[in-house]
């Protein structure tokens, strides 16, 4: 019986050789911000996947919340991305951007000179972070966007989208998952305002649109696709009653938009809450774009929900840590290697390219 999942696909005008995405996966190498030798070997070798998606990349530089992690604003930092972009170009696998800004999820020791923690409202998250100056710091108080802070943020998504086309990207995701700025405003955890930007789904689920709207402008929509994560509890989120309406106001819009892809988290697998396979089922109905797949698939499961078309493509994301060859693996149904946790986000090639 032949494996839907190795069976070559389109992706809007791309031609994908597989439905394997490599799903996004900061890893904490960018030293200064700049991608380099290292990640371009990185992504090279795991090419064989149909779709490669980056790590989380800031537009902004008010969005360099971790430590070491890449961005996209400026001319060196095209540059940069551009040696990647072509690595795996040159290896005949396609790559997108995913355009994360970490919004209130920051720390002003991982932030350039200048840069300021933004949030839709002044709550700060819960716990700490890591800091490569001083070591774990609580999450300060971010402030509060102004509109002209929102329009500045919005803009900056469609101009590091630009950008990505100058840098080879076959095109962008936008993060709108995992309690990062676009789902800050979605959530009412971060998301405290009365003004058009808070309160109704309308208002919330504004600034996501906006972006979107945005960044299709720049470079269109058969190059844009965005994650979401309906029910996810990452970077302290919290569910509530409205957000099956918010998530299905969210895809009528998008879908006016006419956007390439949803990718939808689902991290029930690592223990967070299910996405109540009612909403999954009621965003594959109603979205118009493809649909990506994700959480602790293995190739059985994956055949069985592709060919049961409850998505298009499916995303693996930990398994490509620690096997390059995580393709030519599940084809051939070899035993995977574990990764080292330890060696995440850490700089260097130990745990990176060293498998």
């Amino acid at each position: 019986m032949s494996s839907t999942l190795f069976a070559p696909t389109q992706l809007g005008s791309l031609p994908l050789k597989n439905r394997i995405v490599m799903a996004p996966l900061t890893r904490s190498r960018a030293i200064g911000n700049l991608p380099n030798a290292l990640m371009e070997q990185y992504y090279r070798l795991r090419a064989e996947a149909g779709l490669i998606i980056t790590e989380g990349t800031s537009p902004s530089p008010n969005g360099l919340g971790y430590a070491r992690i890449p961005g996209l604003f400026n001319e060196e930092q095209v540059q940069a991305w551009r040696r990647v972009t072509d690595g795996v170009h040159q290896a005949g696998g396609r790559i997108f951007v995913q355009l994360m800004h970490t919004g209130r999820v920051s720390h002003p020791a991982n932030l350039p000179l200048g840069a300021s923690i933004l949030a839709p409202s002044a709550v700060a998250v819960p716990g700490e972070m890591w800091t490569d100056a001083d070591g774990m710091q609580p999450h300060p108080v971010p402030r509060e966007m102004s509109e002209a802070d929102i329009a500045q943020s919005i803009a900056e998504y469609a101009a590091s989208a630009k950008l990505a086309m100058q840098a080879g990207f076959d095109g962008v995701e936008l993060h709108a998952a995992n309690g990062y700025l676009i789902d800050q405003f979605l959530n009412t955890a971060a998301n405290q305002r009365t003004d058009r930007w808070g309160g109704s789904v309308e208002n919330r689920i504004r600034f996501a649109v906006e972006v979107a709207r945005a960044t299709v402008a720049a470079i269109g929509a058969e190059r844009v696709g965005m994650r979401i994560s309906p029910y996810g509890v990452f970077n302290a989120q919290v569910p509530d009653v409205e957000m099956d309406d918010l998530y299905l106001r969210l895809i009528d819009k998008l879908n006016g938009l006419g956007l390439l892809y949803i990718h939808v988290v689902d991290h029930s697998a690592m223990g967070a809450p299910e996405v109540s396979p009612e909403l999954k089922a009621g965003i594959r109905t109603a979205f118009k774009g493809k649909y990506i797949l994700s959480g602790g698939y293995d190739v059985a499961r994956a055949d069985a929900d592709l060919d049961a078309q409850l998505g298009n493509l499916v995303a693996f994301g930990r398994p490509f840590i620690s096997n390059p060859d995580l393709v030519a693996k599940l084809k051939s149904g070899q035993e995977l290697v574990a990764p080292d946790f330890s060696t995440f986000y850490t700089p260097g090639e130990k745990g990176y390219t060293d498998y």
